[in-house]
């Protein structure tokens, strides 16, 4: 008989892989949620099938721009550029200046789904619709009556670049992707159609021309449309392998002559077969369209850029055939606490595709990426945390990837690569120094750095350093342990423990020490430069002092155990700044979100609320994450406290909605909060089901007062990853006060 767990609603149990279409799910989705960033970036309405490498949005600021510059005919990276500028033009007069005007548009009238987006250009009285397909876009405009109707072309960045017109309703082009200096430059080949007749020319010296190829460092072509049809389609797809390519691409997709409609639908079946995979009753319709829009963002990356079995590699730029798809673009930093182990869940099949990727990556480059995107490993942030995300599928039964070419490239990254912060490449002297002290020495506020391998701006983050350090050397000692490599076991279980070596005990907080050993004085909540980056990264100490997960009992012992570990986060909650928010966020923009010195609005912070489950009082966890849901994540504009970076940030919201989440990757087993729904169900592969059922859940009733796992009463706030993928129900009975008695065996 099949198990069932519930997380918030039955339903009929369907097989992985079918569409789940027992729920409209869709209409939830509102894709300008948190579409004006707290200090930094905002999110974007991203136009995409789930993990493919089709993206497109408008080029402006943020939802408030009410100008578009193009219309990108791909987003290459999630926020590092696009090729391809495309828009639309109805100008008596046609001059290159015609190329830089900005494009007035309505927000209101604006219409954005992942499937499918609208908007009117209200100066021009011109409407562009779009949708998507794994390699290709389509595009539809309708002008104004009696009006011309071009399409104007450009590139965004130099470089060789051309436009050709092979007759009189077909456009090829190549544009040069390039933004990252050291990294080759990517050719990027787009085949597109029009659904009319064409003149087609350009401009050469700031004249127009009717030459049917236009090339040089800023390429600019336009075609213009004659007839009374109001309406221009075009669909297009792009390649990074070849001209040849990408009309294959095309033929793939649209060669029979689909038609827009047709394009939409099926993209929008693909949007419900990932988006219903999750189903919730209850709660309120903001809460369900937070939810939704996260999950949603869950799926923009890593995205797959395999074409006929072939892809083009940033890491040896070289093609290469493969029988498995090749995942790009993704910031492990950002998405190792909360993304990946989703991922896991929900598309298992899909993350050994991409583990694999990073496989690949690590045999054509000689290195594990840290931040892999098209062009490359893009050294970002600190640590090696692609460690732990191959420890935690490991050991949630995610074995259909080489593991012990990837144990190697982890094994290489922790003994023979530099853990300098937004650095790739070999080891220096700071990481010799590092294996034989166990730390990462630090300098004294102003000295004047005599390693030249140091970033300029990102400084050495010594004590964030050590920590995300001890972390991943635990993973490659954990995974060694369960590969039965029992000296490299020893050596960096051992590592893992590196995290204390920095902790004062009199002060309470991981503090830097210089390379002679001695402490350096500094204000934990407010010393380091830009970001604290010379100590800690984009956080201050509050932050950092949590950053041990792999090892929290230990933690609480540095604490002087449960009742002193509660207390300080308590305190962590309550501190004030000590100084205007003006001042605190002028040094440090990235830590947003706050509440007392916790700072939502960065990932280093979305496991330290659940934390509370290690002491006498998991009610207060459970009285945090519904604060925190309902303060920074609500479903408007501002909705997203920080960088929502591409699923990192999204993936807590929709853990913390369901009622649950994976405080330590590495460790495969889940901790309780409070859901915010009355019932959640998980479609999971193979027919199961795992639900969440809360009864009488609401805003108010939000404490755990019993809970029953699969019927059995259990007063641990943890269940298993083997329990939840069995399929299964967590039964939880909610009240309006906290029972301070449960979760605390």
């Amino acid at each position: 008989m099949k198990k069932k767990i519930f997380i918030t609603c039955a339903a009929a149990m369907v097989s992985y892989g079918a569409t789940y279409a027992q729920q409209d799910v869709l209409s939830y989705v509102h894709p300008e949620i948190g579409g004006v960033g707290t200090l930094l970036e905002p999110t974007r309405p991203t136009m995409q099938l789930p993990n493919e490498m089709m993206r497109m949005t408008p080029v402006r600021a943020d939802y408030l721009d009410d100008q578009i510059s193009s219309f990108p005919l791909l987003l290459v990276s999630h926020r590092l550029g696009q090729v391809f500028a495309m828009k639309p033009n109805n100008d008596q007069q046609l001059s290159e200046s015609s190329y830089n005007t900005r494009l007035a548009y309505d927000q209101g009238a604006e219409q954005r789904a992942p499937w499918h987006y609208y908007t009117n250009l209200v100066e021009k009285d011109i409407t562009v619709d779009y949708t998507v397909g794994k390699k290709v876009g389509f595009f539809r405009f309708t002008f104004p009556a009696g009006s011309p109707k071009r399409l104007l072309f450009n590139t965004y960045y130099g470089g060789r670049n051309w436009w050709r017109f092979d007759n009189d309703s077909t456009i090829t082009g190549m544009q040069v992707y390039q933004v990252e200096e050291g990294h080759q430059s990517i050719p990027v080949y787009v085949y597109g159609r029009f659904n009319k007749a064409a003149k087609a020319g350009g401009f050469t010296n700031g004249n127009a021309t009717t030459q049917q190829q236009v090339e040089g460092e800023k390429a600019k072509a336009w075609v213009s449309f004659d007839g009374a049809d109001n309406v221009v389609e075009m669909g297009y797809a792009v390649s990074f392998i070849s001209e040849a390519q990408a009309k294959q691409n095309f033929l793939n997709e649209l060669g029979s002559g689909q038609t827009f409609e047709q394009v939409e639908t099926t993209a929008k079946a693909a949007w419900q077969d990932v988006m219903g995979q999750i189903q919730v009753e209850g709660g309120t319709p903001d809460q369900r369209r937070s939810f939704y829009t996260a999950l949603y963002r869950c799926y923009e990356r890593m995205v797959n850029i395999s074409e006929d079995g072939k892809y083009y590699s940033g890491y040896d730029n070289k093609v290469h055939t493969d029988n498995r798809p090749f995942y790009v673009d993704d910031w492990v930093w950002d998405t190792y606490l909360a993304l990946h182990p989703l991922r896991t869940i929900l598309r298992p099949e899909r993350e050994q595709d991409m583990l694999q990727s990073y496989v690949r990556m690590y045999e054509q480059s000689g290195w594990m990426p840290t931040f892999p995107v098209i062009f490359g490993d893009h050294a970002c942030m600190n640590g090696f945390h692609s460690s732990v995300m191959v420890l935690d599928a490991y050991r949630k039964g995610l074995k259909n990837f080489d593991v012990a070419k990837a144990y190697e490239g982890m094994r290489k990254n922790a003994t023979d690569a530099t853990m300098l912060p937004w650095r790739n490449g070999p080891k220096t002297t700071l990481d010799d120094f590092y294996h034989e002290r166990h730390y990462f020495p630090a300098l004294k506020s102003g000295e004047k750095d005599p390693v030249k391998e140091v970033h300029p701006f990102e400084k050495r983050q010594a004590v964030a350093v050590t920590l995300g350090g001890a972390y991943d050397d635990w993973a490659v000692g954990q995974l060694a342990d369960d590969l039965g490599k029992t000296a490299d076991a020893k050596t960096f279980n051992a590592r893992g423990q590196n995290y204390q070596y920095l902790w004062n005990a009199d002060r309470q907080f991981f503090l830097p020490k210089d390379s002679a050993g001695h402490w350096i004085q500094i204000d934990p909540v407010f010393d380091g430069g830009m970001g604290g980056r010379e100590y800690y990264d984009e956080n201050n100490g509050w932050t950092y002092m949590w950053q041990v997960q792999q090892d929290i009992p230990g933690l609480i012992k540095l604490m002087n155990g449960k009742e002193g570990f509660e207390k300080r986060l308590d305190q962590l909650f309550r501190e004030g700044l000590g100084r205007s928010r003006y001042e605190f966020w002028a040094k440090f923009p990235d830590a947003t979100g706050l509440v007392g010195q916790y700072s939502m609005g960065n990932e280093p912070s979305f496991f330290i609320p659940y934390l509370y489950n290690y002491t006498k009082s998991p009610w207060k966890a459970q009285q945090r994450i519904r604060l925190l849901l309902k303060t920074w994540f609500d479903d408007n504009i501002f909705g997203i406290p920080g960088d929502e970076d591409g699923g990192g940030m999204s993936a807590f919201v929709v853990f913390s909605s369901m009622g649950f989440y994976p405080m330590t990757p590495g460790v495969p087993r889940y901790t309780i909060g409070s859901p915010v729904f009355s019932r959640v169900t998980v479609h999971l592969s193979g027919g199961k089901d795992f639900t969440v059922i809360a009864n009488g859940c609401s805003e108010v009733n939000k404490y755990i007062q019993s809970a029953k796992l699969n019927g059995v009463a259990i007063n641990t706030p943890w269940f298993t990853h083997m329990q939840l993928m069995n399929g299964g129900t967590l039964e939880l009975e909610m009240g309006s006060k906290p029972n301070k008695s449960w979760g605390i065996e």
